[in-house]
C-alpha cells in the first residue's frame, strides 16, 4: 500500500495531535454544552472557551476580549472584511474595502457584500508572478479604506505575498489588515 501523501496544506491542514488531545474533553459528554447555557454542560464549555481565549491572547500579545473564535474561514473572512468596513461606517469613516486580485472566493464575496451594502470595493492588481503590485496598494491606502485583506498564500499558485511588507504599509496609513490564511490575526488600529 502506498503511503498516503497530502500536498494541500496551503487550503487546510490535518489538526495536529496535541490541538487534538486538547479538543477531546470537548467533545465528549461532559461538555459539549452550549457555552452561553447556565447547566452543566454549558459551564464546561465556557471555562474552556475561556481558557483558550486567554491562551490565544496571550500567543498573540492582545486582550481576551480581542479574541474571537469562528466556525471556519469563510465565517472569519466576513467578519474580518465586513465588521471592518461597518464598524468605519459606524464611525463615519468610508466603508470600503480593498483585496488583492487573487483573494480566496469568501474574501472577494465579502468585499461584494460592502459594495451591496453602500461601501465600495477595490481589487489591488497583482504583478506577473501573481504578487500584490505594492505600488497599487500605495494607492489604494490614500483612498482610506475600513480594511486590506491580501491572501497570505495562495493555495492553488503557491505565491507567498510579502506580508510584513504589506502590513508595514497597512499600518503605516492607518488602516485595518487582515493577512487570510492566517485569518485570527486581523490587524486593526485606530488611526
Amino acid at each position: 500500500m502506498q503511503p498516503f501523501v497530502y500536498l494541500d496544506h496551503a487550503a487546510t491542514t490535518p489538526v495536529r495531535p496535541e490541538a487534538r488531545d486538547a479538543m477531546l474533553p470537548y467533545l465528549g459528554e461532559q461538555a459539549f454544552g452550549n457555552p452561553s447555557s447556565a447547566h452543566q454542560a454549558g459551564r464546561t464549555s465556557r471555562a474552556g472557551l475561556d481558557r483558550a481565549r486567554r491562551q490565544v491572547a496571550q500567543a498573540i500579545g492582545a486582550e481576551p476580549g480581542q479574541v474571537f473564535f469562528t466556525s471556519g474561514g469563510t465565517e472569519a473572512d466576513n467578519l474580518a472584511v465586513l465588521g471592518a468596513a461597518l464598524a468605519a461606517r459606524d464611525g463615519g469613516k468610508l466603508m470600503r474595502a480593498a483585496v488583492s486580485a487573487v483573494e480566496h472566493k469568501a474574501v472577494l464575496a465579502a468585499a461584494h457584500a460592502v459594495a451591496h451594502f453602500g461601501g465600495s470595493e477595490e481589487s489591488i492588481p497583482v504583478d506577473r508572478n501573481g504578487v500584490v503590485d505594492l505600488d497599487h496598494l500605495d494607492q489604494a491606502l490614500t483612498r482610506r479604506p475600513a480594511v486590506v485583506s491580501v491572501m497570505w498564500v495562495n493555495n492553488e499558485t503557491g505565491v507567498i505575498q510579502p506580508i510584513a511588507e504589506i502590513g508595514r504599509r497597512c499600518r503605516a496609513a492607518g488602516v485595518c489588515f487582515t493577512p487570510t490564511e492566517f485569518r485570527h490575526s486581523a490587524i486593526c488600529r485606530s488611526a
